[in-house]
């Protein structure tokens, strides 16, 4: 099999999943018709019928509201934001209601919330959020964000199997950019595993989504500029998070650089830190670092949304200076 995109992977894990149970359909805004606003539901309308590729009204909440009274009654409903940013209209309903559903009334609630995030594409503040903090702290949830095509299709297929709610996030910065040949028969990512994106002993940089490849361009650059062998953790599940994989680099290269595109206050990288500190502490020989976002909304123009993001070069140049303490 040829390369595949970031978004043609999730297109085959859902249409194989589709294909697979009977019992999942795929609900949101523009996803029959129109096959999403970037494509990832072509055709699928045609292929399953509209019984299970449902338009619905322009109301997130009302979304996740119906795909979870459809997953108490068995079935597996994937529900497409059409932006993640306007998640936040279902906060209420995630948090409150499908998050403690089996806690409050023993109920199933297999289903899954997808849709694209991120920044890198002159999307202003309302189209490039990172939501992940949002929900982190919130029990009975499951988050996922994979960074490559093959995480892309093993982990929407793993969070539609899941027995419980799970928030899909995908980037659209590597939805056309990312490129990968999947193995042939039946590729699943298990939740909560973390993956060794790259090999050092020097430090580690751990992160997620579309930071994982700017931590590898850095890593790159560090070891041809700089003599410096660098390890990449990518998390691709934040919560359950991967402590042990987290730990497992911290006490192999003893320092350790935290990435990730949300902004600085409150992110996860702050709860990653007060884990390592917790767990790893006595194997540290230098303080915990993080590149992140600026705590501002995200700009449209570009030189103002580069600055405000992390780029390869701030990351390199945090890890140069982590590296000589």
């Amino acid at each position: 099999m040829g390369e595949v995109t970031y978004l043609e992977a999730l297109r085959q894990g859902l249409w194989e999943e589709m294909e697979r149970d009977p019992r999942v359909f795929i609900l949101g805004e523009d996803v029959g018709a129109y096959g999403g606003a970037f494509k990832v539901t072509e055709g699928f309308a045609k292929k399953f019928g509209e019984q299970r590729v449902i338009d619905t009204p322009i109301s997130e909440a009302a979304i996740v509201g119906a795909a979870a009274g459809a997953a108490h009654m068995g079935l597996r409903p994937v529900a497409e934001m059409q932006f993640i940013d306007f998640i936040s209209c279902a906060y209420d309903m995630l948090t409150n209601y499908v998050a403690t559903a089996r806690y409050r009334a023993g109920l199933s609630t297999p289903m899954v919330v997808r849709g694209p995030c991120g920044g890198y594409v002159r999307g202003g503040p309302f189209h490039s959020q990172n939501p992940e903090a949002a929900f982190f702290h919130t029990p009975g949830l499951k988050i996922v964000y994979p960074a490559t095509a093959r995480d892309a299709k093993g982990l929407i297929k793993a969070s539609i199997r899941d027995e419980d709610p799970v928030i899909y996030l995908e980037h659209k910065w590597l939805y056309r950019r990312i490129k990968e040949a999947l193995p042939e028969g039946e590729v699943l990512t298990p939740i909560g595993e973390a993956r060794l994106a790259r090999e050092g002993k020097d430090l580690s940089i751990v992160t997620y989504g579309a930071t994982v490849w700017k931590s590898l361009e850095a890593a790159d650059q560090l070891a041809q500029d700089d003599g410096l062998s660098v390890e990449v953790l990518d998390l691709r599940t934040l919560l359950p998070m991967d402590d042990a994989a987290i730990m497992r680099t911290v006490q192999k290269t003893n320092k350790v650089l935290i990435v990730h595109e949300d902004t600085r206050t409150g992110g996860v990288a702050g709860e990653i830190a007060a884990r390592i500190n917790e767990q790893a502490f006595a194997w540290l020989d230098g303080p915990i670092m993080r590149v992140t976002a600026h705590d501002v909304p995200l700009p449209y123009a570009p030189t103002l949304e580069d600055f405000v993001l992390p780029q390869t070069e701030d990351i390199a140049k945090a890890a140069r200076w982590l590296a000589a303490y």
